[in-house]
């Protein structure tokens, strides 16, 4: 007797290969590598189009940037956070996990300005008003680097301040004022950037001002540790440089 095996049984085998093809296909092209990124929240703007820069030129390199304070990063590296590459506002920070870290490289700098109110109707002349009973202060917390930029900046002044509160991050000094939480707060110049008609600006003089460091480097127990490291050299280029400056940042 002839036995006829059915239709659906002879397609089985080559339907399973088709789906095994096309799940292949929808994983991308092999050898394509995605880069994580931890950044600190003051390059949430320019980390964008950083990572889109080095795209076009390494169109096999996706590159994934998440943001926090910097001491939250440094934390979250020193406790096994799965990272590639980290960047933060000070060198401090970076320095206190260097057992987590390859090399470090400054890869762009900034300064501070004061955040105040739309309109500064608090009328805030420079870091001298900000020791006004009637204004209300908001700084970085003193571990945290803004915090710490604050401080050594308000030393130069010779200016003693009651801040109504300390925050984790420049972003959220920021978001103290744009909020009316606070009258004035102490922000890198770049932050004013994300503020736009919610804040105005009043300058620190350059003889008060003081320069914060941007560095960045490999996270050791990167998977793709030459990938990485060639990211962070490439954050120190003209190119990216001058997209840096684009936002605000100065060179290295």
């Amino acid at each position: 007797m002839i036995h006829f095996m059915p239709p659906q049984a002879t397609l089985a085998p080559a339907v399973a290969l088709l789906l095994l093809a096309l799940t292949a296909c929808s994983g991308g092209s092999p050898g394509n590598t995605s880069l994580t990124v931890l950044a600190d929240t003051s390059l949430s703007e320019v980390g964008r189009e950083l990572g889109a820069a080095y795209q076009l030129s390494h169109p096999e390199i996706t590159i994934k940037f998440r943001y926090d304070g910097s001491l939250e990063l440094a934390d979250g590296v020193k406790h096994g956070q799965k990272a590639d590459a980290i960047i933060t506002d000070d060198a401090q920070s970076l320095q206190d996990i260097r057992k987590h870290v390859g090399e470090r490289t400054i890869v762009a700098r900034n300064s501070l300005t004061i955040a105040v109110t739309p309109g500064n109707p608090k009328r805030i002349r420079g870091l001298e008003s900000l020791s006004l009973p009637r204004i209300r202060v908001v700084i970085g917390a003193p571990l945290v680097p803004v915090g710490a930029y604050a401080e050594a900046a308000l030393r130069k002044a010779g200016v003693t301040v009651r801040p109504v509160s300390q925050e984790s991050d420049a972003r959220m000094v920021l978001n103290q004022v744009r909020t009316g939480e606070a009258d004035a707060g102490i922000v890198y110049i770049t932050d004013m950037k994300s503020a736009g008609a919610a804040a105005s600006s009043v300058p620190v003089p350059a003889a008060q001002n003081v320069q914060a460091a941007f560095p960045a480097a490999v996270v050791a127990k990167s998977p793709h540790e030459k990938a990485a490291a060639s990211f962070v050299a490439w954050l120190a280029s003209a190119d990216a440089t001058a997209v840096f400056a684009k936002y605000g940042f100065q060179a290295p």
